[in-house]
């Protein structure tokens, strides 16, 4: 049989690519992951014993039209299981399908309901005439589940199970999503749309003023990320409110209550960043004359935001990396680990995927932190916001002035207004809210003019926004400064083209991939496929 693509079945390989045809009728399929105890029997390390799959197969009355068998292993082990399997069974190879599978991880239950779905679905299931059976005891507890799930939703199938207790029996759910789940579960959401409606915007984010689809989009988000408990990354300029984001988060969560703990990175000497974090005992280095907790031990039970995390040290990430990964902290000078329940929500202006490329950043830490992900946008992105923080914001800086000596409420003139609605802000809404102080404050009259408003923007000059202006002054290196730009460039080009070299190489407008290589390789940068 020829398979669509080139591969021939005859060759000893395997696809799941193939359509069968639609007026095949009475076809029987079993559906399975291969598991690890099927490959090691299949390698003769188990003795007499068969596995699950083979043991659902050999000596049984039933015999199935096709095997569609997933693995998420080596493909080259599972093509060998492949050919032991129809050995011991006595099936025809065109009869078994092998379908290597992508997934995030085999106990995430999303990335295995998204793969199996699209397998099924390319497979041309469901289909009248085919009766699938699941086959649950091979894989992981998140697979058996997915399968149970599928086989009352939107793959009707029969379930069996293998033991050596037991041998080949057939498993049965007696519950009906549609009737036992969904009416309840739809009662249950229209309550609680009712309850978020009632008082508008969810209370725990009322602090975040807004008006634009980009910010609401975020917190919708970010709701949907406090009641999972996990680790929260959240990206955003200087000033966009990645702290407000994270106590919303604290609040929303069940962790309401408990201690949220802000440490600002950036601010830790480099020498003291893991005593600061995780704590030392005493005499653990020189100066270390008490026992310190260390910031995760203070937030047990509650949230720990980590503010600049992209400026930690090597060390300290390493040791962020095993608390995350462990749930445990051990503090420097200590002989015993400590068990800790916080939860982390790290925040950076930093670009750390470039960062990760250029191993400023280790990349395992950055994929533990990213599970649940912000992208705060910058306020010269958010239509119509400005205009609503300025009122916001003068409307607070004049309730904090009443009751102080000459107090003036202060009011914006249209070109005070119009100027200020016009500038870019690169500070976001921490810069427009310390201008409006000042101008506030230098503003002699009740009325915040235009020449006020003038006065009060800072302007700060940016070396990158300069860098034809810089100074010739001993050690100025004109090839270091080259590079500096050519390694902006290069990074920013690989992740807009998603790590392809091809693509990143025409963005830059080199001939050729080779071109680009050979830069890469002068500037130091390393690709992240």
């Amino acid at each position: 049989m020829q398979v669509p693509g080139g591969v021939h079945r005859g060759a000893k390989q395997y696809a799941c690519s193939v359509l069968y045809h639609a007026d095949m009728s009475g076809e029987s399929w079993l559906v399975a992951w291969i598991g690890n105890t099927d490959h090691e029997a299949s390698e003769g390390k188990l003795g007499q014993d068969l596995g699950p799959i083979a043991k659902a197969l050999v000596g049984q009355p039933r015999r199935y039209h096709r095997l569609h068998l997933l693995t998420n292993y080596d493909t080259p082990r599972s093509q060998r299981y492949c050919t032991w399997l129809e050995k011991r069974a006595g099936y025809a190879s065109s009869q078994v399908d092998l379908c290597p599978m992508a997934l995030d991880s085999p106990i995430n239950y999303a990335s295995i309901y998204a793969a199996v779905t699209a397998n099924l679905k390319k497979a041309g299931l469901p289909r009248d005439g085919v009766q699938l059976t699941f086959h649950l005891s091979p894989g992981t507890p998140a697979m058996v589940v997915i399968w149970i799930i599928l086989s009352k939703t939107r793959f009707p199938a029969q379930l069996i199970q293998t033991s050596r207790e037991q041998g080949l029996e057939s498993v049965d759910f007696s519950f009906d999503l549609a009737s036992d789940f969904l009416p309840e579960f739809l009662q249950r959401t229209e309550d609680r749309i009712a309850r978020l409606t009632q008082g508008g915007v969810a209370p725990e984010f009322s602090k975040i003023i807004h008006r634009s689809t980009a910010v609401r989009q975020q917190i919708d988000m970010a709701r949907r990320i406090a009641v999972l408990d996990v680790p929260v990354l959240v990206l955003g300029e200087t000033g966009t409110g990645k702290e407000l984001f994270a106590e919303a988060i604290h609040a929303a969560s069940r962790r309401a209550g408990k201690e949220f703990v802000a440490v600002n990175c950036g601010a830790i000497s480099r020498e003291l960043a893991s005593s600061e974090l995780f704590g030392h005992r005493r005499g653990a280095f020189t100066g270390a004359v008490t026992d310190r907790k260390g910031h995760f031990l203070e937030a047990n039970g509650g949230t720990l935001f980590l503010d600049e995390v992209g400026d930690l040290p090597p060390d300290a990430q390493v040791r962020l990396l095993r608390v995350l990964q462990t749930g445990e902290v051990m503090p420097l000078g200590a002989s015993k680990a400590i068990k800790v329940d916080v939860r982390v929500v790290a925040a950076t202006h930093r670009d750390l995927a470039a960062d990760v490329v250029t191993g400023r950043f280790r990349e395992d830490l950055f994929h533990r932190l990213a599970v649940g992900m912000l992208h705060l946008p910058p306020l010269r992105e958010r239509e119509h916001d400005t205009a609503l923080l300025i009122d916001h914001f003068l409307a607070q800086i004049n309730a904090d002035a009443r009751g102080c000596p000459e107090a003036q409420e202060k009011k914006l003139s249209a070109n005070a207004r119009k100027i200020l609605l016009s500038h870019a802000w690169p500070g976001n809404v921490r810069e427009l809210y310390h201008t409006l102080v000042r101008a506030s404050i230098w503003s002699p009259g009740p009325t915040i003019d235009a020449e006020d408003a003038r006065a009060a923007l800072l302007h700060i000059q940016r070396p990158e926004e300069n860098i034809l202006g810089r100074p010739l002054t001993q050690g100025f290196d004109l090839k270091e400064l080259l590079d500096e730009v050519a390694r902006d460039y290069v990074v920013r080009a690989l992740q807009q083209s998603g790590d392809k070299k091809s693509a990143a190489a025409e963005l830059l407008g080199f001939p050729n991939y080779q071109t680009l290589g050979n830069w890469m390789k002068r500037l130091g940068v390393e690709s992240t496929d």
